[in-house]
């Protein structure tokens, strides 16, 4: 991509029309070192922009995790994630993020949302030399998506795409994990809902009209389990059920809550807010094992089959074809304990599914965060991917561990890169359903047919 010949940076003033951008005060740590904007997209969305004052002349499109659950844009939320990635700035690139025209799940929205800032970007400050996508935790599957939608023709927008931490299964089997925790979580509990509460199916993740609050759900896992006190403060029917639930489902204690607030909250606005209470989750023909009790375990569980028309609509909004023709490096922490780092292989299965592997390289660090890995190792990724789509040259994992330490004198937040290490199958993570272990779980075939469909997907 040419650079105008002159970048001229505007400055703005409030109020202004919908769309444009105006000066905002920055972020502490980039308050001598970028000019901020922020401004509300035609379509809703709140973002944030960031321009360096020693510009190099390319773009980050940042796309945020979540989804966030309020009914509409948060001006907050860009505005934060500017501070959470301002290393990208300090790099020397200018940085764009949206905050989706709404809360709640929808890839494709959010997709349209992240191409549309980049467009603002280009309307107000020129076109860049380069454009990078950036997407973190359900914002991997939010980029990766918009890689494929808006990036996949020859000469497109892109030139690159950095995903971390990323949720790339997709949504039709990225969350079977959360599925399974909530039918065993009900198992052993019994009390989500109570059985003095109004019924519903638990793939509902919570009756429409509830008013349970995360304080509530959190006071209901205490009681079944104990998760929050010292073990020797649990009963042994709490220690026994906690010990159960882990086993069988693998979530790590420490974001048992996290998964089981998913599984309820997001699981609600899923089925109710965006497939019109259809179900698009299954569990029929799954074996739970790793219990006290196995047999007992499986013939007292909820099961339920998806309805084929949610499935549909889910997989066309969230799962991934694999159709990249950029360069696209990810990077992910070992021992995450949110995006399970199977998710990989997933997205490994998924491009060569689709013959398009050539474009991927996967990086994982010997970590145990899911939000927030080693600043070096962002602005180590971001510059290896800028060196790739340079030189054409294609890196390894090796040499992208081998070029952090320079950034780290800078950053100082350290390099645990494992080169040597590959993701397993995602089906030896997450229990795999009819069909499962064949990638990509959306072809590009199906996406052509059922884009001819009317009102398929999630309606933005």
């Amino acid at each position: 991509m040419a650079l105008v010949a002159t970048l001229a940076v505007p400055a703005f003033s409030a109020p202004a029309a919908a769309g444009v951008p105006v000066t905002a005060p920055c972020p502490a740590d980039l308050a001598d070192a970028a000019t901020c904007y922020t401004g509300r997209s035609a379509d809703g969305a709140f973002y944030a922009i960031a321009v360096p004052k020693e510009w190099n002349g390319s773009l980050v499109v940042h796309a945020h995790g979540g989804p966030d659950l309020g009914e509409e844009s948060d001006p907050e939320r860009s505005v934060g994630d500017l501070g959470r990635w301002s290393v990208m700035v300090k790099q020397g690139y200018a940085w764009a993020g949206s905050s989706y025209r709404r809360g709640g799940y929808g890839t494709r929205m959010a997709a349209a949302d992240t191409e549309g800032v980049r467009r603002l970007f280009v309307e107000n400050f020129g076109q860049p030399r380069r454009t990078y996508l950036h997407g973190q935790s359900w914002g991997g599957n939010v980029a990766a998506k918009t890689a494929e939608v808006y990036g996949a023709k020859k000469n497109g927008p892109y030139d690159g795409v950095v995903l971390t931490n990323g949720v790339l299964g997709g949504g039709s089997r990225g969350y079977d994990y959360r599925v399974d925790l909530r039918v065993v979580y009900q198992y052993y509990c019994h009390n989500h809902p109570r059985p003095d509460e109004v019924p519903y199916p638990l793939w509902q993740g919570l009756r429409p009209g509830s008013t349970m609050t995360t304080a509530g759900l959190r006071a209901r896992l205490e009681e079944c389990t104990g998760f929050s006190s010292p073990p020797g403060e649990r009963t042994a029917v709490q220690q026994r059920n906690l010990d159960d639930i882990l086993a069988v489902t693998r979530i790590p204690e420490r974001t048992l809550e996290s998964h089981l607030r998913f599984a309820t909250f997001t699981f609600r606005d899923m089925v109710h807010n965006r497939l019109g209470d259809r179900n698009p989750f299954s569990d029929v023909g799954v074996v739970y094992s790793g219990s006290h009790d196995d047999a007992a375990l499986n013939a007292g569980v909820e099961r339920f089959s998806a309805d084929p028309t949610a499935v549909r609509d889910l997989s066309y909004d969230s799962d991934l074809t694999g159709k990249v023709s950029i360069p696209v490096l990810t990077l992910h922490a070992i021992d995450d304990p949110t995006a399970f780092v199977e998710h990989e292989a997933a997205y490994r299965a998924t491009l060569y599914g689709a013959k398009r592997d050539k474009y991927l390289v996967q990086t994982f660090t010997d970590e145990h965060e899911h939000s927030g890995l080693s600043t070096s190792e962002y602005a180590n990724s971001l510059s290896a991917l800028d060196a790739w789509v340079r030189s054409g040259k294609k890196p390894t994992a090796a040499s992208i561990a081998a070029s952090c330490p320079a950034l780290d004198a800078r950053y100082g937040t350290g390099c645990f890169y494992r080169p040597s290490y590959a993701s397993q199958p995602y089906a030896t993570r997450v229990n795999a359903r009819p069909g499962g272990l064949d990638w990509p779980a959306l072809t590009a075939r199906q996406e052509k047919r059922w884009s001819r469909l009317p009102m398929v997907g999630i309606a933005p």
